[in-house]
């Protein structure tokens, strides 16, 4: 077997039900799962009818660069969404939703044979950026989010010395789990520290679409045209319809940037059987096309905020993030993994620990003491668990 598989640290699911193996919920109250960022909305039905009228499709091998309709779709969402033009057939490429990208890209982009080889990412982070790195043979160095900026991540934590082995560097936009945006400001340091020392940046953007108030937040591609940086050079951006269009089992997203790396990920990419099926490929069309569903999907979102947020924020150190459909907490007593097993056991609600999503660096663990609370139920389903951690709280603290 791949020695580097025994690197690889348990996923934050599996240490959540080792957390909680011995506690029995409360069998009085119907369970609520917050743990989990598993989109929960309907799927739109102008989906659901194109994957039918598709099916067609199957009888034929799909090509891994994808059909021309589905590119020149995802081109024109780009186009209106942050106002930059992309050649579709060079600048563009299908992915079977953005988590394999991500992992595949880093075994396509580093050269473990040069000595020190680094992956760059947040802390905390989406475990597949650790994964991708481990599994391609690089070293991991972390830098971690600063609770005083809106968790925005305090890149300063890396040494020039580690920029300089550094070969791709992972960064998440709206933030998982903190919903923290990049600014303009920091896309532009992140490019120069790019320039100076020739790593890639991939640009997970998959909570793009999921934001409350009126300006959409700022993605790495437009940055890079904001900046003059046309050619997009050493940049990949990363975006999937399944938050965006509550689709998350078509697993279809799409890959963006310079097209140079575009072409020898799809090199890869062919070696690696990861063609999207044709079915998928006119429903995803379908999908990119249109923008009504995704703004009723915006408006519900942002309707749960609403209502959960000011509640919990009585109790918790939490407030309204940037974007994305999480709530990033701060728990009494700092005690995250007490605080979930124990709401578990008295009020059947699950959350997941911030622990679990960060590792120890630069002296501490950023997400210890924290929680992720996946607000993707409905309405009322999630308004019920915010009245139980309301009350579960309240009580924690006095005991």
């Amino acid at each position: 077997m791949n020695p580097l598989l025994q690197r690889l640290q348990p996923y934050p699911f599996e240490r959540l039900r080792a957390l909680t193996a011995g506690v029995t919920a409360n069998p009085a109250l119907r369970p609520i799962s917050l743990g989990i960022g598993e989109p929960k909305h309907p799927t739109p039905v102008l989906v659901e009818d194109a994957l039918l009228a598709a099916l067609g499709g199957l009888s034929s091998y799909p090509a891994t660069a994808g059909e021309p309709a589905l590119r020149e779709a995802a081109a024109g969402w780009v186009q209106r969404r942050y106002g930059v033009g992309l050649d579709p057939n060079t600048q563009l490429l299908p992915v079977n939703g953005s988590r394999e990208a991500l992992f595949s890209l880093a075994q396509a982009v580093i050269d473990s044979s040069r000595p020190g080889a680094t992956v760059v990412c947040p802390n905390p982070f989406y475990q597949i950026y650790e994964g991708a790195g481990l599994l391609a043979g690089a070293e991991l160095a972390f830098a971690n989010s600063d609770p005083a900026r809106n968790f925005a991540i305090d890149w300063s934590q890396i040494d020039e010395a580690t920029w300089a082995r550094t070969q791709l560097l992972f960064v998440c936009s709206p933030g998982n789990p903190t919903g923290a945006v990049m600014p303009l400001a920091e896309w532009e340091r992140l490019f120069a520290l790019s320039d100076r020392h020739g790593f890639i940046i991939a640009s997970d953007e998959c909570y793009s679409e999921i934001y409350f108030g009126d300006q959409p937040p700022l993605g790495s591609l437009e940055a890079a045209h904001r900046l003059g940086r046309t050619d997009f050079r050493r940049l990949v951006a990363f975006t999937s319809l399944s938050k965006r269009s509550n689709v998350p089992g078509m697993r279809s997203g799409f890959v963006a940037g310079d097209a140079q790396v575009l072409k020898q990920f799809l090199l890869y990419r062919t070696y690696h059987g990861s063609a999207m099926s044709p079915t998928v490929q006119r429903a995803s069309v379908a999908a990119w096309n249109d923008e009504a569903h995704v703004q009723a999907n915006r408006a519900l979102y942002k309707r749960k905020f609403e209502l959960v947020t000011p509640l919990l924020s009585e109790v918790l150190d939490v407030a309204l993030p940037d974007a994305g459909f999480y709530l990033w907490a701060g728990v009494p007593g700092a005690d995250d993994l007490g605080y979930t097993r124990r709401l578990l056991a008295q009020y059947n609600v699950a959350v997941l620990p911030g622990s679990f999503l960060a590792r120890d660096a630069h002296g501490a663990n950023p997400g210890a003491g924290r929680i992720r609370m996946a607000l993707v139920a409905g309405v009322e389903e999630c308004l019920e668990a915010a009245h139980r951690i309301h009350q579960f709280t309240k009580e924690f603290r006095s005991t």
